[in-house]
């Protein structure tokens, strides 16, 4: 079963909307075992909707094809497919009177343009858009099906989760593919894959592996691509303990979530609650917590202590120790955690310093030096990393160490006690 994802816009070529679409859909097809064998993005142009149509229907047994559909003169989708499939455009009354609905639902009346979306190539099969103003077309052409849909993202998620998947699923039969992700922090790709040589070499055939790295962290993907094959659960079950007991301390979860989330989570059996102190971060940890559901049951609060007059004043970090170490120090991050977490309450904290660049780094302190401590309890630890020169990839790295950091501590407790 293949597919193939064509992408229209002039603002998508050139650079003005990222091509959130493409991605969206070869993760969903991924999932569903289906195999993407090309994504084409192209303008708002019918040659290169034709080429781009001729092209894939050689191909894939689906294309999905988003965008071009809304009301104005420069969305030309409909009419590039109308001589396509030698078809013309034919009023919808169905798809008119959903729009009227929609538009008047919002406070305004029908307009031209909105009439126009309701014109429809006579040769397609018009799929409603219960989210928005234009239908999803399908058309076949010698048993190969072709959905036309909104460029919108929300819209054509919708429609593609509503409509087009069960109509695909009906049509098509594929196994299904299973992936197991473990999620790690701590270590670059490069040296990870060569700590996991032998264990990599160990891994049954029908097992494929591939390291997905991030500044959040590496992905290790374990995937089985013929589920039909016997014996493959228990073989991906002994990958992932050898996996465990070669990188106990680099793994933060043996699913597909975030940093932030598995602290949460550990925070949250444990009965913790988190304070922070951020310099270089500028508030981003607080951020990434605050982002998940029900944060306030282990996020106390935090101070954004960008300047030695804040982690002074507010913060009650030593004058003499901002003098004599500086702000970027293990001296003042320890201070910095100490005292975020006894004027919040809190059990454990979080502190981060560092020079982000692309200035202001030195010899002895180059841009990317941060230090970051996390406290729990009584205990402080704390830690120098070297990033790189590029400002917000020293950050994001910043914060997902820090957030890191405090996982191993509290984990270690835990095991412990």
């Amino acid at each position: 079963m293949k597919a193939v994802i064509i992408t229209i816009g002039d603002e998508i070529l050139i650079g003005q909307t990222v091509d959130t679409n493409a991605a969206w859909l070869g993760k969903m097809f991924n999932q569903r075992g289906i195999t993407v064998e090309k994504t084409i993005s192209i303008r708002d142009d019918e040659h290169a909707i034709h080429q781009a149509l001729d092209e894939s229907f050689k191909i894939a047994n689906v294309v999905l094809m988003t965008g071009g559909l809304g009301p104005t003169a420069d969305d030309i989708t409909k009419e590039s497919l109308c001589s396509y499939f030698n078809t013309e455009l034919v009023l919808s009354e169905k798809s008119l009177q959903q729009i009227k609905g929609f538009v008047e639902s919002r406070g305004y009346s029908v307009n031209e343009n909105n009439y126009n979306q309701a014109m429809l190539p006579e040769a397609c099969t018009v799929i409603s858009n219960h989210i928005g103003t234009a239908p999803i077309m399908q058309f076949e052409q010698e048993g190969r099906l072709l959905f036309s849909m909104p460029g919108v993202p929300f819209e054509m998620k919708y429609a593609m989760e509503h409509e087009v998947f069960p109509r695909i699923e009906e049509r098509f039969s594929f196994p299904p593919v299973f992936h197991q992700t473990v999620m790690t922090y701590g270590m670059p790709e490069a040296f990870l894959a060569e700590k996991l040589n032998d264990w990599a070499n160990q891994l049954q055939d029908c097992v494929k592996l591939a390291y997905l790295p991030s500044p959040k962290g590496i992905k290790i993907r374990l995937s089985v691509y013929d589920t039909a094959i016997s014996g493959w659960k228990e073989a991906v079950e002994t990958a992932v303990i050898g996996l465990k007991e070669e990188i106990p301390e680099l793994i933060f979860s043996e699913q597909e979530e975030n940093l932030e989330n598995a602290l949460f989570h550990l925070l949250k059996q444990n009965n913790l609650k988190l304070s922070v102190a951020e310099s270089c971060t500028g508030g981003l940890i607080g951020s990434l917590m605050t982002s998940i559901p029900g944060a306030s049951e282990v996020f106390e609060g935090g101070v954004i202590a960008y300047s030695n007059n804040v982690k002074q004043h507010l913060l009650s970090v030593s004058e003499v120790v901002l003098e004599e170490f500086g702000a970027v120090s293990e001296e003042t991050v320890r201070e910095m955690a100490s005292q975020v977490k006894n004027k919040l309450h809190t059990n454990c904290a979080i502190a981060v310093s560092g020079i982000a660049g692309p200035d202001g780094g030195s010899e002895a302190k180059p841009v990317g030096t941060v230090w970051i401590a996390v406290a729990l309890g009584n205990q402080v630890v704390a830690r120098k990393f070297q990033f790189g020169s590029i400002r917000w990839v020293n950050t994001e790295k910043a914060a997902y160490s820090a957030m890191h950091l405090l996982y191993k501590l509290i984990k270690k407790e835990v095991m412990n006690s």
